[in-house]
């Protein structure tokens, strides 16, 4: 008998019981059910958002970095720990103006902020596009949990089909709410299996901390530091600047900030985030001590190592509340981005364009029924593409950091907001992004084969920011000159 599968049934089963269940007494109308009323409070804000942060891509991919490519796998701590000050900062200021506007969906607040429908169908549509690779990261990530923890008991299409049926489940009935209640438990149970993990291999295998750095520096000499080429300084830096500038722009962060109840709990939230890094740091132990104890993996193996090492440490009942807790992470970012997704397509798309007298129970059934529909669209791109996990990951950012100039600017009250200078900046970093990351694979040294090495290791969404700023910058004042000569002609 496969134990490990039973014990991953039994997760299955209670994710989609306590999602559905999360509604209960509860009258679901389009705001309730996309951001639970505005009436979430500190502590299970910080639960769901951290629960977005915390994906697969933390327990399977900051494993494999660490154990693959070392010293570059600590940029999402710095990157984080620089969004939460950036978060500090805008976050209360967001909540406010979602409250000024009752703003639901994502790209809401670019449409409203600069009373334009052009730029809310901009934002939309680049909303809609950056969280199909996320979600096709979270359900890779969830079926080779399962495959991997149930000793090859179920497949990981099998896997992928269950764990996409359940989030649909939840939120179908349940909306913000199931999510963020399968996101309590998940934090519960991850917090356990992370320090565990961390606190007991290292000491298990090799005595302890200090030993286990000596074996792997004297294994991989250079591990810990970075390279000089590749995934070098000036790589490093550039991607930790980029991504904690659009941290909070992944469409099922940024609207987590609308359910939150006061503006104080804002603020909490990020001055409690920092204490979820400890979790990614388990990871990355975890990583170095597969290194000593597992060496050699390669290819997709590496994205794997940590199961590996579980299965060769634990028994299966052990290994199956491993993977338990693994599916958890899978499915409370999942389960967000389609609540995400489907909100903005029935009130931004339908709504907008399509249905304009449409009343908010036709808006929420709309929702509803594009739950399935977009999660059929992300599931056969998944089987018919070969994305990568990490790459993946910051091409999504790289796209929707496009959109930070624009977020920055809606913040400030007494900017007057002109939204052609803003949607021709968007234009201009994207068509560069997609120009490099699609014929060049994303190496700006290929696409621009006579650049510098030192400009040619920046991430090129940074460049692309730079094109996007420097294009708004240009047309703002162009666009102001304009004004002014037919204020003087008049």
């Amino acid at each position: 008998m496969n134990i490990a599968l039973c014990i991953l049934g039994i997760f299955f089963a209670g994710a989609l019981a306590v999602g559905v269940a999360a509604r209960r007494g509860i009258s679901m109308n389009f705001e309730e059910w996309s951001i639970a009323g505005r009436g979430f409070g500190a502590v299970i804000s910080f639960v769901l958002i951290a629960g977005e942060i915390f994906s697969t891509y933390s327990f399977l991919g900051a494993t494999g970095w660490a154990y693959a490519k070392g010293a570059p796998v600590f940029y999402y701590m710095a990157c984080a720990s620089l969004a939460f000050v950036i978060g500090y900062w805008t976050l209360p200021r967001l909540r406010d103006v979602a409250q000024a506007h009752q703003l639901v969906s994502f790209s809401d607040y670019f449409e409203q902020v600069f009373a334009s429908r052009m730029l809310g169908a901009m934002a939309a549509i680049i909303g809609l596009g950056a969280m199909i690779p996320l979600l096709v990261i979270q359900m890779k990530g969830l079926g080779i949990i399962v495959h991997e923890s149930s000793y090859g008991g179920l497949s990981e299409a099998a896997a992928i089909w269950i764990g996409l049926a359940i989030m649909v489940g939840y939120i179908v009935v349940s909306g913000i709410r199931g999510a963020a209640t399968v996101a309590v438990v998940k934090d519960a149970l991850i917090l356990v299996v992370a320090l565990s993990l961390a606190i007991y291999l290292p000491i298990h295998y090799l005595g302890g901390y200090g030993r286990l750095f000596e074996a792997v520096e004297k294994a991989h000499p250079g591990h810990f530091t970075i390279p000089d080429t590749g995934l070098n300084a000036t790589w490093y830096n550039s991607t930790v600047l980029l991504v904690s500038l659009g941290y909070y722009l992944f469409p099922h962060a940024f609207t987590s900030v609308y359910a939150i109840k006061t503006r104080n709990a804002v603020r909490k939230n990020t001055i409690l985030m920092p204490l979820y890094q400890m979790l990614i740091v388990c990871m990355y132990i975890v990583g170095f001590t597969a290194i000593i104890v597992v060496p050699g993996l390669t290819g997709s193996s590496i994205d794997i190592a940590l199961f590996v090492i579980v299965k060769k440490t634990f028994p299966d009942w052990v290994v199956g509340i491993i993977g338990g807790a693994g599916l958890l992470t899978a499915l409370v970012p999942g389960a967000m981005i389609l609540l995400n997704a489907s909100t903005m397509f029935s009130k931004n798309v339908v709504k907008r364009y399509v249905l304009p007298q449409a009343s908010e129970a036709t808006v929420t059934t709309v929702a509803r029924l594009t739950v399935p529909v977009y999660a059929l669209i992300c599931v056969t791109i998944l089987f018919y593409s070969g994305w990568s996990m990490v790459p993946i990951s910051l091409f999504a950012s790289n796209l929707l950091d496009q959109l930070f100039p624009a977020f920055v600017l809606g913040l400030m009250p007494r900017t007057t907001k002109r939204p052609i200078p803003v949607a021709s900046g968007i234009v201009a970093g994207i068509a560069l992004l997609a120009y490099v990351s699609i014929g060049f694979g994303g190496s700006l040294a290929q696409a621009f084969p006579n650049m510098a090495a030192s400009i040619a290791s920046v991430n090129i969404g940074l460049i692309a920011l730079g094109l996007n700023v420097l294009v708004l910058i240009v047309c703002w004042k162009l666009t102001c000159v304009t004004e002014r000569k037919l204020v003087a002609e008049r």
